[in-house]
């Protein structure tokens, strides 16, 4: 009964999901891009989160004067609740048969539906990715990146995920510029935790785990844009409450306890490792940031940060990434250090 209801509501082929809260400089190039996209069939779902801006009466503008306004449909909030909260919405409310997010101040490429869609079904995809440029814009100095992936396949169980944990920065870390069949959401019940630094990291650590038919594509199809003042740019701020990090903490701890499902699989060991690397990378941001964050944290809290659900004897067991996983357990097993004395010995083994 469930398959025939999202059957018979489907009315597009893919939804572009974008949240909105406090764009209102940016959001005009954002609809002129998704709005000009060559592939006819999309839902343009946009997630009202209870700006004050007037960033929604822009969209208002365009739902009523752009010619493709007629497919723009706005879903509102019933408070401000968050990034994470925004992408949950748009994957309940999506009537497509794949989901593709776009953050309100970054800008995709003409035929970038086309292209990752017409790869989704040629390879009956459950994800196909498409390459993507930073370009970032701090005190009107703008410095461009592109990042390109090659043009792979991988069709078969934990191929996918092999490919992404053999090092550490394997795959992008952002939720954004990934065509998803919704399938992959509803099926396995995922959810986007409520955070708002490293929000997407949180959910798409384990989401190689989840599929098996996956695409990689060259063409750069989207542009992500970092100023100063963003949350996603967490080093560019001048003021870092302690509770947003502490959050994100939480929030790679659910990730870890979820790992008990994947003991057997080939890459555990190197997925761990991965997972480990985030607290380095979490205590390296707050050593890097002290002056900003408020209030600080103590040495013990810096320790407890590499709290891990793996055991001496397990890692002493792995045939993969034994080394790096065993250094990084010790460390949360030792008493406080101090903080320079800590922060050398992460250098060392990073």
């Amino acid at each position: 009964m469930e398959n025939c209801f999202y059957l018979c509501v489907m009315k597009k082929e893919v939804t572009i999901g974008i949240p909105v809260y406090h764009v209102k400089d940016y959001i005009r190039q954002t609809l002129d891009s998704v709005l000009a996209q060559t592939f006819p069939d999309i839902e343009f779902l946009v997630l009202d989160d209870c700006g004050t801006d007037g960033s929604m009466d822009i969209v208002r503008e365009y739902q009523q004067s752009h010619p493709r306004g007629k497919d723009i449909r706005i879903v509102r909030q019933p408070r401000n609740m968050g990034i994470g909260a925004a992408r949950n919405r748009i994957i309940d409310e999506a009537q497509g048969r794949y989901i593709y997010f776009v953050d309100a101040d970054d800008t995709i490429a003409p035929r970038t539906i086309e292209l990752l869609y017409g790869a989704a079904r040629r390879h009956r995809a459950q994800l196909v990715y498409g390459s993507y440029e930073r370009i970032d814009n701090f005190s009107g100095s703008i410095r461009r990146e592109a990042h390109c992936y090659p043009a792979m396949q991988f069709l078969e169980e934990d191929a996918f995920a092999r490919y992404v944990y053999r090092k550490y920065d394997g795959i992008q870390a952002m939720i954004w510029n990934i065509l998803i069949d919704l399938r992959v959401y509803r099926d396995n019940q995922l959810r986007h935790q409520h955070v708002n630094y490293w929000e997407d990291f949180s959910f798409t650590m384990l989401l190689p785990t989840y599929v098996s038919r996956v695409v990689l594509l060259p063409d750069i199809t989207y542009y992500y844009y970092c100023r100063y003042g963003s949350l996603s740019n967490f080093a560019r701020r001048d003021h870092i409450p302690k509770h947003e990090i502490l959050l994100t903490i939480d929030a790679i701890n659910q990730l870890k306890d979820k790992t008990d499902r994947l003991r057997s699989k080939p890459y555990f060991p190197r997925l761990m490792y991965k997972l480990m690397m985030t607290d380095f990378y979490i205590v390296e941001n707050i050593f890097r940031n002290r002056r900003a964050i408020s209030p600080s944290f103590s040495r013990r809290e810096i320790r407890d940060i590499f709290r891990s659900p793996l055991s001496l004897k397990e890692v002493l067991g792995f045939s993969q990434a034994r080394l790096p996983c065993l250094v990084l357990l010790l460390l949360g097993k030792l008493h406080p250090l101090p903080a320079t004395w800590l922060m050398r010995l992460l250098m060392a083994i990073r």
